[in-house]
């Protein structure tokens, strides 16, 4: 796989006129090769790595080594850089495609060696490079190469998602409703917003899950106002509608779903309506996901169900975003950017969501994939306002 990736960013980078790409955030590493550990670094090159090896482990400074079989990193091969720590986790999980060399001393320093004096145009992530790593990647490089910004490739590539990983976020999704189906069963009222989401995370770890998404949002009543409420230690009442936000990460990959519940029958009116609108609205926005539209277009054809009904005010964030290794990245379904048309393997949310300060929340969330002439929804829960006591 990890072969397959490294070939499709080495052709962006002769679109962009590159020589070489510096991979180092940790999300964009584990994608281009495998590895899961917290310090790697990945040198691609636009030639493809042509004739990389099993990789050469490096002594103190990359220098020193059995080579395993395999090219040295600075031979014209895609290089793969790690300290000590992961001289057995990265020969297990970084592929063939790589060199790999353990390093004492500066990452970027030892891509800059590997990269020797032959000069050419070196892409860096200026969106996650801090200044003072610019700056030593700068003076330890030769003085032929020149360091070109270069944000955003490897995320335009985990943007579309294989079958493989479909499958990972299908799995991460049914874990998920299955870790709320078992909390659910012991009831809302009377129980914490914080117990509720404690005991929904752990759920999700006992099911399988190496953590949750992000924190699970649990927000009954007025406090559902909030679009990123905090569980509060306040029980939930009866007759209200709570708000359930959560997703599990399995085998790297994240999920990502919202339901809201009713607490009981005497639910107010304005509740049910607004719940009504919600619900019209996502199915709106899901039904209008598919490769072609943009992320904008999706994002208007829920937002006008909501406007319509007079609540357009408040609901004031996009319609969705794109979930991977992240639970926050490309594609946006938003109305101020998301200009370029949804892919075929785009996994997206839809999560339209109204919010009347002081009285009540709702948001309704799911996971979808993006096919060409349709979507495939990855979670299960039923959608329609069901009471929980």
């Amino acid at each position: 796989m990890s072969a397959e990736r490294t070939a499709r960013l080495a052709t962006q980078l002769r679109e962009r006129e590159l020589d070489a790409l510096i991979v180092a955030a940790p999300l964009n590493v584990r994608y281009v090769t495998g590895f899961t550990g917290s310090n790697g670094l990945a040198l691609v090159r636009a030639a493809g790595g042509e004739g990389a090896g099993a990789g050469a482990e490096g002594g103190a400074g990359g220098e020193g080594a059995g080579a395993e079989g395999g090219a040295r990193a600075g031979s014209g091969a895609d290089s793969f850089f790690t300290d000590f720590r992961y001289t057995l986790q990265s020969a297990e999980q970084v592929g063939q495609a790589f060199a790999r060399e353990i390093v004492t001393g500066s990452l970027l320093e030892a891509a800059a060696r590997a990269l020797g004096e032959a000069g050419g145009r070196l892409g860096f992530d200026d969106a996650h490079t801090t200044v003072a790593e610019h700056e030593r990647l700068r003076t330890a490089l030769a003085d032929g190469w020149e360091l070109v910004p270069a944000a955003g490739l490897v995320e335009r590539l985990r943007a579309v998602k294989d079958e493989d990983e479909i499958e990972r976020l299908r799995a991460a999704a049914q874990l998920a409703d299955r870790a709320l189906e078992e909390v659910l069963e012991e009831g809302l009222v009377g129980r914490a917003e914080r117990d509720v989401a404690v005991e929904l995370e752990l759920r999700m770890r006992r099911l399988g899950a190496q953590a949750p998404s992000f924190s699970s949002i649990v927000a009954a009543s007025a406090h559902g106002a909030l679009p990123h409420a905090e569980p509060r230690a306040e029980p939930i009442p009866r007759d209200v509608l709570v708000t359930i936000d959560w997703g599990a990460q399995l085998d790297g990959y994240c999920s990502d779903c919202t339901r809201t519940y009713a607490t009981g029958e005497g639910v107010s009116a304005e509740a049910r309506e607004v719940y009504a609108t919600v619900l019209a609205a996502q199915e709106a926005g899901v039904a209008a996901v598919q490769a072609g539209p943009t992320g904008r277009d999706v994002d208007a054809i829920a937002r006008v169900v909501i406007e319509q009904a007079g609540y357009g005010e408040h609901f004031g964030h996009g319609l969705g975003h794109g979930v991977g290794l992240d639970v926050h990245e490309a594609p946006r379904l938003s109305r101020i950017e998301s200009e370029q048309p949804l892919l075929a393997g785009n996994v997206v949310t839809v999560e339209p969501g109204i919010y009347l300060p002081g009285r009540l929340g709702v948001r309704i969330e799911d996971l979808l994939v993006v096919r060409d002439c349709t979507q495939e929804t990855l979670n299960g829960l039923d959608k329609a306002l069901t009471v929980i006591s």
